[in-house]
């Protein structure tokens, strides 16, 4: 039977499984986004480790593991490599492993949050960044960081340098996407309306100090003509992705100016916007700024567990050459 490593991630928005071999086949993979009542912006903790533990059996069952050999277990275990990151959501999927692994008796390994989705972006990549450290900029619900990334034996040594002061990149599409009437997640229903929207109609400024970067003043904004009822809903979609685009744009500018790096990847649910990726990539990889950006794999953009399995992959073999040496 081939040998697979169980990556489990239980975040905010998914339960994910997936199983995945040494070099790097996903050969089973489940998951589900949770579940948030209409016209509400995202779920208490609780309520999202309720629907955590109901998901995990059903979708334990579709990954058939049997079929498999499961040498080890990685899950993500908090938000973030650093100290006093911590979030309820992600110790279903870290208790989880750990059962697993004793009723296994195979080794349990435990990652984060943000290094799925830099593993993620890395591994399904069409390339990857050339050298061991680049820049990183983690675009999602919950997080919208400018981060430098070392690769290690076991991750990623990563140290944010900018990122938003207040709300993420991912809640503003979100709170602009409900207020428009949109199901939460609203990010590619956002999309697909902003498309119909010229651009040129409606516009709102970016907020950007060096690496840091503001989105409360576009919502308020943003929030203000959907009241006003005066600019057509594609319009507001369309602005929101330009305010975005524009932002990032500019904060990256001041990375690549500073010296900090020139190759950058860009990961998150909010990465998979066709519009913001379009338009970084023609105004960064311009000849006056000469940065290269690497994009994940659309299907990966999202909460996954294929970068916890890689992961977990990656301490597997540090730790088989340990024991052998």
């Amino acid at each position: 039977m081939k040998k697979v490593m169980l990556g489990i991630d239980t975040s905010n928005y998914r339960t994910s499984l997936c199983l995945v071999g040494e070099d790097g086949e996903i050969v089973a993979e489940a998951k589900r986004l949770l579940k948030v009542k209409e016209g509400k912006r995202g779920l208490q903790q609780s309520e999202a480790v309720f629907q955590h533990v109901m998901n995990l059996p059903e979708l334990s069952d579709q990954l058939r593991m049997d079929e498999w050999e499961v040498v080890g277990i990685c899950a993500s275990e908090k938000p973030r490599p650093v100290d006093q990151s911590y979030m309820p959501v992600f110790k279903v999927g870290e208790g989880l492993a750990k059962s697993l692994s004793v009723f296994l008796k195979v080794p349990y390994y435990l990652t984060t949050h943000q290094e799925m989705h830099i593993a993620s972006g890395e591994y399904t990549a069409e390339e990857r960044p050339q050298a061991d450290e680049f820049l990183a900029v983690h675009l999602s619900g919950g997080t919208s960081e400018i981060l430098t990334c070392k690769r290690h034996e076991h991750g990623y040594y990563i140290e944010k340098i900018g990122g938003t002061i207040d709300l993420h990149a991912g809640q503003l599409v979100d709170r602009i996407g409900v207020a428009l009437g949109m199901q939460f997640p609203a990010g590619p229903y956002l999309e697909e309306l902003a498309k119909q929207g010229s651009g040129e109609e409606f516009r709102v400024p970016s907020s950007v100090n060096g690496l840091t970067f503001s989105f409360s003043g576009p919502e308020a904004q943003l929030l203000r003509a959907i009241a006003q009822g005066k600019v057509p809903h594609s319009e507001i979609a369309r602005a929101t992705e330009q305010c975005i685009a524009n932002t990032l744009e500019k904060a990256l500018r001041n990375a690549v100016e500073a010296g900090v790096g020139k190759e950058i990847l860009i990961v998150g649910g909010v990465a998979a916007n066709q519009y913001i990726r379009e338009r970084l990539i023609k105004r960064l990889e311009h000849p006056a700024v000469r940065a290269k950006l690497y994009f994940c794999e659309l299907a990966y953009t999202g909460d996954n567990a294929y970068g916890v399995a890689m992961l977990g992959w990656m301490q597997h073999k540090t730790r088989t050459l340990k024991s052998m040496g």
